[in-house]
Formats: structure tokens, sequence, C-alpha cells
């Protein structure tokens, strides 16, 4: 697993390591050997480097880096930001270790230079950046040429991704021990270019005192979970998903998450359908089965037949009463569920509503997948405190105050579970922004949990998929291109 930490887990991280033995400044020499080395990779011996150090420890990094790429011999101009006599700690060993000439930070230091080292500010940064400071960023991004950034560009909070005020857009980033949640979440993630770890002696053993919650979604963290099938098995084996489908004039949706279903491994899947959108839903479908389905109660009646164990709702279902009362339909049993777009809208006039049901679930299957506008419409009106905080902070709390897992769409897709456990997606290209594309997202989850896998693998496992399926496909991409895409990626990861 990749795990991701927040300024508090990595300053731990550094308390850790100095406790055991190693003296902080070593820490930063080897910070400021990666940030050179990453220079000495991509510009020649010679080149003129502007080194802007800020005045806590990540300026410090900025000091090392300097003195060892003047070492190799490149032109060096180290442009501090703060005053000399007032760095503290291991910056100021840094800075005296450093026998050039230090000037002020004024945007006309840059020019002539060939690359530009970003240690202004760090993962710390929780204030609007003001003043010279500002001006400096702004002037960096003036200057159009490459810039390596010291853990994170200036101007990027570490635990958000947000611009404070102004950042810088880096070329590439060398961050240490473990990448910082800034570095995944939007727009944080723009700045960054290529983003780099560098081992510089934090121990993993430290990550057992910290218990980071917060991962990259990559295959690591839900493979072991995955239901791989066997060569024993049968189809019954692999669940059976249903999909509950709106009127003749939007089944497109419910066909979508049908079809993700099934590439998705489930073994059976069937629309649950109204009568009089049976033709064109049975035209539509060869593999997947359809059924009439008519209201709630024929709902409850049709789902008492334990064998299915997945359901997905609310894509093309209509927002209002009628939705309202099938998904509550939905959620009465045991089986793993699903919700989606007017699933979860019908109820923003009664936000409670919706919430008592799925707290009733706490231990059952519940996945939400709303994108940005679908979550304000619900959980702002459900707890005010879902307007402010990141994006992986918002996910986190509708999580815990509704006991599902909330699996909030966007760029940086975050899924959060009601255990505090989140996984941040960094995989979807632009292009998956197409009409349909959450619909085999739904399908997809529903597909996983037919299979059994617990509801926050299997939402992290679904985005991961669907976004690696959309950069597979590549540019022309439509929704309906996205499961048959499924097996070529299953092939990498299991063939």
């Amino acid at each position: 697993m990749i795990e991701l930490l927040n300024t508090a887990e990595m300053a731990e991280a550094d308390r850790l390591t100095i406790a055991s033995g190693m003296a902080g400044i070593e820490l930063m020499e080897r910070a400021g050997d990666a940030v050179a080395a990453a220079v000495a990779t991509h510009h020649r011996t010679g080149s003129r480097v502007a080194v802007m150090a800020g005045p806590g420890n990540n300026g410090g990094d900025g000091f090392v880096a300097a003195r060892l790429l003047a070492e190799r011999g490149y032109s060096v101009q180290v442009l501090l930001a703060g005053e000399l006599a007032k760095l503290k700690g291991d910056a100021a060993i840094a800075a005296k270790r450093w026998s050039g000439p230090v000037a002020a930070a004024e945007p006309g230091g840059l020019a002539g230079s060939h690359v530009i080292v970003d240690a202004l500010f760090g993962a710390g940064l929780d204030r609007p950046i003001e003043g010279a400071p500002r001006a400096m960023i702004e002037a960096i991004g003036a200057q159009n040429m490459p810039v390596v950034a010291v853990d994170l560009p200036s101007g990027i909070n570490g635990n958000s991704g947000a611009v404070m005020g102004a950042a810088v857009k880096a070329a590439q980033t060398i961050t240490f021990f473990r990448k910082k949640r800034g570095h995944l979440l939007l727009p944080g993630r723009l700045y960054c270019g290529m983003t780099s770890i560098a081992d510089i002696g934090i121990a993993d053993l430290v990550l057992e005192r910290i218990k980071p919650k917060t991962f990259e979604n990559t295959p690591d963290l839900w493979r072991p979970r995955f239901a791989v099938p066997r060569l024993t098995g049968h189809k019954y084996d692999r669940g059976h998903a249903v999909v509950v489908s709106g009127p003749s004039w939007s089944t497109g949706a419910a066909r979508l998450a049908a079809r993700g279903a099934l590439r998705a491994g489930a073994g059976l899947v069937t629309i649950a359908s109204p009568r009089e959108a049976l033709a064109i839903n049975a035209a539509a479908s060869l593999a997947v089965m359809v059924r009439p389905v008519d209201g709630a109660s024929e709902l409850s009646a049709f789902l008492a037949d334990r064998r299915f164990n997945a359901l997905a709702i609310g894509p093309g279902l209509g927002v209002g009463e009628d939705t309202c009362a099938l998904v509550l339909a939905a959620l009465s049993g045991d089986r793993g569920v699903v919700l989606d777009a007017d699933a979860i809208t019908s109820f923003a006039g009664d936000p409670p509503r919706l919430a008592q049901a799925l707290l009733g679930r706490r231990d059952r299957s519940t996945i939400l997948t709303p994108h940005e506008g679908e979550f304000s419409r619900y959980f702002c009106a459900l707890d005010e405190r879902t307007k402010v905080g990141s994006k992986l902070d918002r996910a986190r709390l509708a999580a815990t105050i509704t006991g599902a897992t909330v699996l909030l769409k966007g760029g940086d897709t975050v899924v959060a579970a009601a255990d505090g456990r989140a996984s941040i997606a960094a995989n979807a290209p632009a292009f998956l922004a197409t009409a349909g594309s959450g619909d085999v997202l739904t399908g997809i989850a529903a597909g996983l949990l037919a299979q059994g896998m617990p509801s926050f693998e299997a939402a992290s496992a679904a985005v991961w998929l669907h976004g690696e399926a959309a950069a597979t496909f590549g540019p022309g991409l439509i929704s309906e291109d996205l499961p048959e895409v499924l097996p070529r990626i299953y092939r990498a990861l299991f063939g």
C-alpha cells in the first residue's frame, strides 16, 4: 500500500527518526542531496541554478542542494526570503555550510537562470501567501523555466492540495519518505509535475506508530480482497447483481451500469425494469437478464430472493418520492447496495430520512457515489460541516455520519470508509468526463460487491479500474467503451 501523510504525520515521522538517533541535519543533508541529484539528472554541469530558500527547514534543504550543486560545477545563486541571521536549528546549520553569497529574494535575482529550485515553503504551509513571497512566486511563474520543487510546490497546502493565494508550478517535485495528500488532491497535483519520493533514512517502521489511514488508490490497496475466479468455481459463486432501471426514456444509464457490473466479474446481472420499459431493456441486453418490477412494493418482493446479493440504484431513475421509496426498499435487506445520482438527490429535501436508513446498515456494504453537485445537494443539507474542508475531509465526514462508504467523484476521486480509511485516485484522464461514465462506475462497484469484496475495497477498486480503462482506451472515449476495456485491464492485473 502507498500511504499518504498529512503534515502532522510527517512531522511525527521526522521526530521519531531523530529520537532513534539520526540527527536532524543528517535528514536535511539527505533531502538536499536528493534535490541536487534531481537537478543534475536533467540539467548539464555549468547550468545556472537559482535556489529560492525560505526561512524554515524547506529553505535548509535548499541551502544543502545549493552547496552540493556548486560542488558539482553548477553556477548557483541563493535567494533568501528572510534574514540569514534569523534562521534557526538545522536550517541555520545548513546555511553556515554554504560558502557562497546569499542575496535577498527579489524577482530580478532569477534573471539568467536555467533552472529554479523552489525551497521557499514546504508541505506545512497553512496560511495565504502575501507580500514579497507572493511576488517571488509570481515572478517564478513568469520566468518560463523549469522548476524543481522541494517537498511540495510553494503555495500548495500539503493537507488539502489548495492553492494558498499563489503557487509555484513545478516541472518536478522531490518529496521525502511518503507523498503528502496535497500531491494527489486537486488542484495541488496539477502544480507538482512529476513527483518523486526520496529515501532520506526514515524507516518504514515509523508507520506502525503513525498508523496513517489515507492511501493512494493503487491495486496494492485492494488486490488482496479482489475476487479472482477459481477454476473450480461457477457463475453462482460470483454473485448476482441487480440494477434498477428508470422509465423508457432513460434506460441507458441502467444498461450501462449493468454492463459495467457484468464486465467487472459478477456471475449474473439482472435489470429490474418498469413494465413500460421492459421491451427496450430486453432488446438491448444479451447476457444481462431483464425482469418486470414496478414500484417499491414489487422491488421488495423481487429482492426477497437472497441470491440477489448486490444492487445498484439511482442512474436514470428520476428525482422524487417514487425513487425515495425504491431506495428505502433496496436498503432494507442484507445485500450490498450502491446508491448513485437520483437515489441520493431525491433525499435532498429530507436528508435524515436516508441517513437513518444508511446508519441502520452500518455493518453491511453500502456505497454512495456522488459527484460534487450531488454531494452538495444532499450532504451539505444533512450536515453543514460537509461544506468546508478539503475534499478528503468532506468525504470522511460524510462516511462517518452515514456509516456508508462514500465515493466522491472527480479528477481526484476520494473513497472514504466509516472507519476512517480513505483512498485518493490519481489515474483518471480528463476524457473520462463524458456522459454515462459515472453509470458504468456504479455498475463496476456493484459487480465487485456481488463477488464479495468489502465496500471500501470494492469502491476503491472500481475507481481505479474505471480510470485505468479510460486511460487505456485513450482519446475519443465514450461511456460504452469502458466496460469493454476491462478484460484488458484484468489481464494485466491477474493474467
